[in-house]
């Protein structure tokens, strides 16, 4: 099951006979998708059909990346029918996201491949459920992958098969490592790894442990090895050569720990590279409204940049000499530059899960550039399933972006923990939340969202900050803020700084 490489197999695997069964199977499944009646259980031999195009699916797409579009149709009808989020078909998307978006998947991938007690009788429809779901873990990790790795799909590769090894009863990393059994798997539960059980027509590929732990490890270090950008960043002058990008960052951002010596020194330098060319972008824009209206109380500063000229030359004009041609000043008048200014708190949270990478580096950098403002004291935290509180750091966007750790599930609820104590004075503060708002609890982190919103906090929920202006927002909590009276802002960065600047005035 060492096949990565993206090279085609399917008509060798399958053959014409194969091909043909699948096809009538296919054909069988789409033709009682469209024609059972309403509320009508399907019978046994159609359920069977079902879990066939399923496997047939699978085996063609593991051989060959390219979609056969009667087994595609067929299954994409089969998974909705059954009340299965259509992602599962989809190879790019992993499981850690469908996990997020469908929380009460997760229980179901856990165990799905070890065996059961045996039960009387078959339940046909709970096998073709566990088909798609089995079917989506195989071909996540042993689907292939051709030409050259980014960070981002190695972590992804990596997450997927955690979820490989937790559906064979296993702990994530235990069948890499090559220790098999000692989380718990299902030898460690006293279960027969020869048993069937209530699992009926779903494969036990818990009998295949020992032969896929090494094959996972296989796996892994092809996918390291084809990580050409190690290679580049060894060689100082090959690293020179890269022009900083979103992606490149990304990828530097989720490999970071995995480099040391000249190759940290290049990522390093090609992230603050980057940091300083967004940062000088980001900084334009935000000068370009000022802040606060001209305090008068306060003298100008007697500096040539802010002398009048037009008013100097009104208010001399009776000292016009006009025998020499020459004006004589007596007064000086120089502009006033110093704005009232309310002392106001800045609290920005960012979402550092992998969806959110760009959102996160333009957020982080902005948020620096807003704690150099007189008067606005800035605050920044950083979550996934934990939280992390670099408001040290805020003013230099490079150490932060360093401190932070991508990937992982998302819980806002550990970062309200955090964001919570530091409001000591509502009406002048700000929460500016930046996240796709895909959460694991929902309904306790939107109260508290709400709760904050009343007690007269400016709150501002942010669904994407990028240069591009794209991104996606969890429906349910953007419908929320809307009759909350605080829509998500999404789009182009400007969106957030005008915002921000309208709020500071």
């Amino acid at each position: 099951m060492t096949q990565r490489t993206g090279t085609s197999a399917a008509t060798g695997t399958t053959g014409t006979a194969g091909t043909t069964r699948a096809a009538g199977a296919a054909a069988a499944v789409t033709g009682e998708a469209v024609e059972g009646a309403p509320g009508e259980l399907p019978g046994a031999d159609a359920l069977d059909n079902r879990r066939q195009v399923l496997y047939w699916r699978l085996l063609a797409r593991l051989f060959d990346p390219e979609e056969q579009a009667a087994l595609e149709s067929a299954s994409l009808a089969v998974v909705e029918d059954i009340g299965l989020p259509p992602a599962l078909l989809d190879p790019q998307t992993s499981v850690d996201s469908v996990v997020q978006r469908h929380p009460e998947l997760a229980a179901e991938f856990d165990g799905l491949m070890t065996p059961e007690p045996d039960e009387d009788g078959r339940d046909r429809a709970a096998e073709v459920r566990r088909a798609a779901l089995v079917s989506k873990v195989l071909l996540n990790v042993f689907g292939p992958v051709s030409g050259a790795v980014s960070a981002g799909q190695l972590s992804r590769w990596q997450s997927d098969a955690g979820w490989l090894e937790r559906a064979l009863g296993c702990a994530p990393g235990e069948l890499r490592s090559g220790r098999p059994g000692a989380g718990g798997g299902p030898a460690g539960r006293g279960v027969s790894p020869t048993g069937t059980g209530g699992r009926g027509g779903t494969p036990d590929l818990s009998t295949l442990i020992p032969a896929i732990g090494p094959d996972l490890g296989a796996i892994e270090a092809d996918l390291v090895s084809r990580m050409r950008l190690r290679e580049v960043l060894a060689d100082p002058g090959l690293a020179a050569k890269l022009t900083p990008s979103m992606s490149l960052i990304e990828q530097l951002l989720r490999d970071k720990n995995n480099l040391s010596g000249v190759a940290l020194a290049n990522a390093k330098a090609l992230i603050r590279r980057f940091v300083d060319e967004v940062a000088q972008v980001l900084r334009t824009q935000v000068e370009k409204t000022t802040v606060g209206a001209l305090d008068r109380s306060v003298p100008p500063k007697r500096v040539f940049r802010n002398l009048d000229l037009d008013r100097t030359i009104w208010k001399n004009l009776t000292n016009w000499d006009p025998e020499q041609e020459r004006l004589y000043v007596d007064r000086l008048y120089y502009r006033h530059t110093a704005r009232k200014t309310t002392p106001q708190r800045l609290i920005v949270v960012v979402d550092q899960s992998g969806s959110m990478v760009d959102s996160m580096v333009n957020c982080t950098i902005l948020a620096s550039i807003f704690a150099g403002l007189p008067k606005v004291d800035v605050h920044l935290i950083a979550y996934d399933t934990q939280a992390l509180d670099l408001t040290p750091w805020v003013q230099d966007p490079f150490e932060t972006l360093l401190r932070t750790q991508l990937g992982g599930g998302t819980d806002g609820t550990v970062a309200m923990a955090l964001a919570q104590p530091k409001i000591a004075e509502p009406r002048n503060t700000v929460v500016v939340w930046i996240s796709d708002f895909y959460e694991w609890r929902s309904e306790p982190l939107f109260e508290s969202m709400a709760n904050l919103h009343r007690s007269g906090v400016k709150f501002i929920p942010v669904g994407s900050v990028t240069s591009a202006g794209r991104g996606s927002v969890n429906p349910w909590f953007r419908d929320r803020f809307k009759d909350l009276g605080t829509p998500v802002i999404s789009g182009h960065i400007r969106k957030l700084v005008h915002e921000l600047k309208t709020f500071l005035t």
